[in-house]
C-alpha cells in the first residue's frame, strides 16, 4: 500500500508537468503563430510599410518598426488594445517607424476588425504620422 501511494504521487507530479508544459508550447504557438496575435498583426502592418512607395520616399530604407520603451530601455511591446463593439471583436495597435532619413520618425496606426465568417482578423486602417517637420499622414489602407 505504502509503494502503491508513493507511485501515484509520482504519477500526479508527472500529470501535472506534463499538462504545464503542454499549456507554455500553446500559450507560445497562439501567440507567435496565430493569426489573431498582436506579434502577427504587427508584422504583417510593419511588412506593408516596409513595401508602401511613399513611406519608402520619405523615411528612406529599411525601415525599422519597433514598440514602446521599457524600463530596461528595450523597445519590443507593441502598444494594443483589444474591444469587443456590436459582438464583434477589434483590435488597435500603435508602433514606430524610422528610416535611413536623418531624424524621420513616425507613429503607426492599425486598426483590425474579426470577420465572424472566416475567424480571422482584417485590417480596417492602416496610416502613418510622420512626426518631424513636415507633419502629415499617410494613409496605407483603409477599408472602413
Amino acid at each position: 500500500v505504502k509503494e502503491a501511494g508513493r507511485d501515484f504521487t509520482y504519477f500526479i507530479v508527472v500529470l501535472v508537468g506534463i499538462s504545464v508544459t503542454g499549456g507554455l508550447f500553446y500559450v507560445i504557438f497562439k501567440e507567435l503563430f496565430s493569426s489573431s496575435s498582436p506579434n502577427k498583426i504587427y508584422g504583417d502592418a510593419l511588412e506593408k510599410c516596409r513595401s508602401h512607395p511613399e513611406i519608402i520616399a520619405v523615411f528612406g530604407e529599411p525601415i525599422k518598426g519597433y514598440g514602446e520603451a521599457t524600463r530596461r530601455g528595450r523597445r519590443q511591446f507593441v502598444s494594443h488594445i483589444e474591444y469587443v463593439k456590436d459582438g464583434v471583436k477589434h483590435m488597435r495597435l500603435k508602433f514606430y517607424i524610422e528610416g535611413s532619413e536623418a531624424a524621420k520618425r513616425g507613429t503607426v496606426h492599425v486598426e483590425v476588425k474579426e470577420n465572424p465568417e472566416r475567424g480571422r482578423f482584417e485590417v480596417r486602417y492602416i496610416f502613418v504620422d510622420v512626426d518631424t517637420f513636415p507633419r502629415r499622414t499617410i494613409i496605407i489602407e483603409d477599408n472602413r
